[in-house]
């Protein structure tokens, strides 16, 4: 044993602790400690220090020429041992990273279960040394970064694992878009790692994603790939799905043409009717067989159509009612002037028919809704004048607003009878017969006609009696 002991390491970066062989330091012993490195001294089983850069003298109780005769009854060795722990301060920025199995997640794009895996690297540096000591190193002779990699591997995999798949289901990409976004993935597996490798004294300076991939020959890589393979083909030529399908069932129909009809209600039945519509006006040159400007259809489509036509009904197309040109039949919109194919002049639209007049009751002076056979206001019932639609009273030969006559009533059973008929169509009454003259002395209070004795209700005006 030496006078005066000389302690100082010049170690491997990639260790992070490193123990001082000799346990039996003297009690002058000059310790020296770099500027990257923390020391401690363990006497008697306690950690003293930390030693921070310099130069130090250490008090072990190892007083020289006296520890060989003192450590006689402990079999020669010393009972006052003492360690020197030097701890690298530096940062190690190359630790790698990855999941050992893919993890299964359902892609929140397209729904389907796609195997991920996820691999990088990490940085860190002992930021408590004495914790890192006490909780990792323990007894050990040294303690390095691929130690340090394999102790956290564990807490590593099931931590990423479940921040992997809680960051690609709350930002709602895909697996396979999901690399653009790898700074974001990376600062949140960061912050979910960084309080477990605290608890033992290493500070997590940094966590980057190098790669997030799947398998390429996994059956769920290769559906999402053909997927957005198809979107982009899609995207470039401007169409949808749907469209798409819609110009699969027109191309059909246009060359079967005994089955047309039955394929065109097929693809109308699986909900694409609208889509149908916004193809076919976008592809109805195409189908056309008579070529430019001839309004003919492909054969067995039953779907005529002139040039810059839309088809009625159809979403951006015309209104449904048309006017056929005189000259060469096109159909145009009913409010146009001139024929949008040969430019011949249409007639004239119609006028508008006249406002029909209300229609009040002929018993209480009440407005009778169109259509209804009962006055709202005094249930007295209707009968309208086929000219005009006002109500006049039973049995009124003419109609008191017009003057046309009004329709003459079965004597019998009161089905109103044609004009110029001579038996009841429902009855077969003769339209000549006479009605049997009611009892002198009944007269209806309204409209004076004469009333059966046991009626409950004027023939003439529906009064009650």
């Amino acid at each position: 044993m030496a006078i005066i002991d000389f302690v100082k390491w010049n170690g491997d970066t990639s260790i992070l602790a490193w123990r001082f062989p000799s346990q039996e330091l003297s009690t002058w012993t000059q310790l020296v400690v770099n500027e990257t490195q923390e020391a401690y001294l363990v006497k008697e089983g306690v950690y003293e220090g930390p030693f921070k850069a310099g130069r130090h003298t250490l008090t072990t109780n190892n007083i020289p020429l006296l520890t060989e005769l003192i450590g006689i009854p402990f079999g020669g060795q010393s009972p006052f041992a003492a360690e020197v722990w030097f701890v690298n301060r530096t940062t190690r920025l190359d630790i790698k990273w990855g999941t050992p199995d893919p993890i299964q997640l359902q892609d929140p794009k397209f729904k389907l279960m796609a195997p991920v895996r996820v691999y990088g690297q990490y940085g860190i540096r002992v930021g408590d040394a004495k914790t890192f000591l006490q909780k990792l190193v323990g007894t050990l002779p040294a303690f390095d970064t691929d130690t340090l990699a394999n102790y956290f591997k564990g807490v590593f995999t099931t931590r990423i694992k479940s921040a992997v798949t809680q960051a690609i289901i709350k930002t709602g990409h895909s697996v396979l878009e999901i690399s653009a976004y790898l700074d974001e993935l990376s600062a949140a597996l960061k912050e979910a790692l960084a309080p477990s490798m605290a608890e033992y004294g290493i500070e997590l300076v940094q966590l980057n994603i190098l790669s997030v991939n799947m398998p390429e020959d996994d059956p769920a890589v290769v559906a999402l790939k053909k997927m957005l393979a198809k979107r982009a083909e899609m995207d470039v030529l401007g169409f949808n799905y749907q469209q798409e399908r819609s110009f699969d069932v027109l191309q059909t129909a246009a060359s079967n043409e005994g089955n047309a009809g039955a394929v065109m209600s097929a693809g109308l039945g699986l909900g694409m009717g609208a889509s149908v519509g916004g193809a076919l006006g976008q592809i109805a040159p195409i189908l056309q067989t008579g070529g430019p400007g001839t309004g003919t259809a492909a054969p067995g489509t039953g779907m005529g159509m002139g040039v810059g036509v839309p088809v009625p009904g159809m979403p951006g197309a015309a209104p449904a009612a048309t006017v056929n040109c005189p000259a060469c039949q096109a159909a145009n919109p009913a409010d146009s002037r001139f024929c949008a194919r040969c430019g011949g002049a249409l007639a004239a639209p119609a006028a508008a028919a006249p406002q029909q007049q209300s229609t009040t009751c002929d018993r209480c002076g009440g407005a009778i809704p169109p259509g209804a056979k009962f006055c709202p206001h005094c249930a007295d019932e209707v009968n309208p004048c086929p000219a005009c639609g006002q109500d006049n009273a039973k049995g009124a030969a003419t109609c008191r607003r017009c003057g046309a006559p009004l329709p003459v009533s079965c004597a019998n059973c009161g089905t109103a009878l044609a004009a110029g008929a001579k038996f009841c169509s429902n009855c077969g009454t003769s339209a000549a017969a006479p009605t049997a003259a009611a009892p002198a002395g009944n007269k209806c209070s309204q409209c004076g006609a004469d009333i059966a004795a046991d009626a409950k209700f004027c023939a003439a005006c529906g009064q009650a009696m």
